[in-house]
């Protein structure tokens, strides 16, 4: 059966097209709009992993937030930035939450959690909602919660939803699978124009946003990027992590003269005055904005979407896997394994086969 044949159906006003009726609202997306507490709650469950029944029930509610990722090594003025895009957007009249990734301590276990520092002046608006989150180990700059925290704000009714990821290095480039819009930050000062070309973070960029842009040495760091940008050949990114889609590759990709040519925009986001002139912030939004109509008027979105999709559900199954593997082998049997490899009695490759095996019963020690 499919999706939509399974739901209601209602009649419309003329009694002959049977239209599909609109879902209940659940009981837990109207407490999350309703109160912040109750949204602040659900988050806290979500990010302990207790919240899968109501983070299915707020799933189809899920989809009207724009999403924006900002990334960028660290001292780029991340926080600073968000800070003066979300009182862009309210002075707007629009609803803001924010997702503040921090690190965690592989010594401690410990994050401080403190970008949400620098948005004090934020604190106090019911538009508003930030919600630090600490890596836990996780790679790539973000959280593991990342994705169902920002549906959770999604589903609550926020309309421009910002990720900020913890100082990303070269590599650093999830945030591409789960944000629309991506902002790679620069400024001025943190290294040279090859150092600009190079750094692979910068391929991600669907706006490149030169930061503290009242340093004199602004113009270096706007050429370099320039020089980055004309050097390659401009396609869109939609990668997939997982086997499970079947799209062509000839379906995936834009030609290069219809594709998404980045903009570089800068800003001085510590300005203290909301939209000070000449802080570049007004510029930065309307560039956002062209972003959002070119994805859905070239159809890149849909096609982003179910490469993003396509690259969740496979990490999520390739975790709900070792886990249930894992839960049928004792932990002496695995150490028991280790000690081998540890001994050069055993490779890798043949432990891992051992404990597969292992749970099929054909394993023979």
């Amino acid at each position: 059966m499919s999706i939509s044949s399974s739901r209601e159906t209602s009649v419309d006003t003329q009694g002959n097209t049977p239209l599909p009726s609109v879902p209940p609202t659940p009981p837990i997306v109207e407490a999350i709009r309703a109160s912040r507490r109750d949204l602040a709650r659900l988050l806290s469950r979500i990010v302990e992993n207790q919240a899968g029944r109501e983070l299915a029930a707020l799933y189809p509610f899920t989809g009207h937030a724009h999403i924006v990722g900002v990334t960028g090594s660290p001292g780029t003025g991340k926080s600073s930035l968000v800070n003066a895009l979300a009182r862009h957007y309210r002075a707007q009249g629009q609803t803001v939450g924010i997702v503040a990734v921090d690190p965690t301590s592989p010594f401690s276990g410990g994050a401080i959690l403190g970008d949400r520092i620098r948005m004090r002046d934020l604190a106090g608006d019911s538009g508003v909602f930030i919600r630090s989150l600490a890596t836990r180990g996780a790679l790539g700059g973000l959280a593991a919660a990342t994705s169902d925290v920002v549906r959770a704000m999604d589903a609550a009714g926020f309309e421009i939803i910002f990720i900020e990821t913890v100082g990303a290095g070269q590599s650093e480039v999830d945030i591409a699978h789960t944000a629309h819009t991506t902002l790679v930050v620069e400024a001025p000062g943190l290294g040279d124009d090859v150092q600009a070309i190079k750094a692979g973070i910068l391929e991600i960029a669907d706006i490149l946003v030169v930061n503290k842009a009242d340093n004199p040495a602004v113009e270096n760091t706007v050429r370099g990027l320039r020089a980055m940008l004309d050097l390659g050949h401009r396609v869109e990114r939609i990668a997939h992590h997982g086997r499970l889609m079947s799209v062509q590759a000839s379906e995936e990709v834009q030609p290069e003269n219809l594709a998404w040519q980045t903009p570089i925009v800068q800003t001085i986001a510590t300005s203290s005055t909301p939209d000070a002139e000449n802080d570049g912030i007004g510029d930065l939004t309307k560039q956002i904005e062209v972003h959002r109509i070119y994805l859905h008027e070239s159809g890149t979105f849909a096609r982003r979407q179910r490469a993003s999709l396509d690259g969740e559900i496979a990490d999520r199954l390739r975790d709900a896997l070792l886990a249930r593997l894992l839960a049928q082998i004792s932990a002496d049997e695995v150490e028991s394994l280790i000690a081998r490899v540890a001994d050069r009695d055993l490779d890798p490759a043949s432990a891992v086969s051992a404990l597969l095996e292992k749970v099929d019963g054909s394993f023979q020690p």
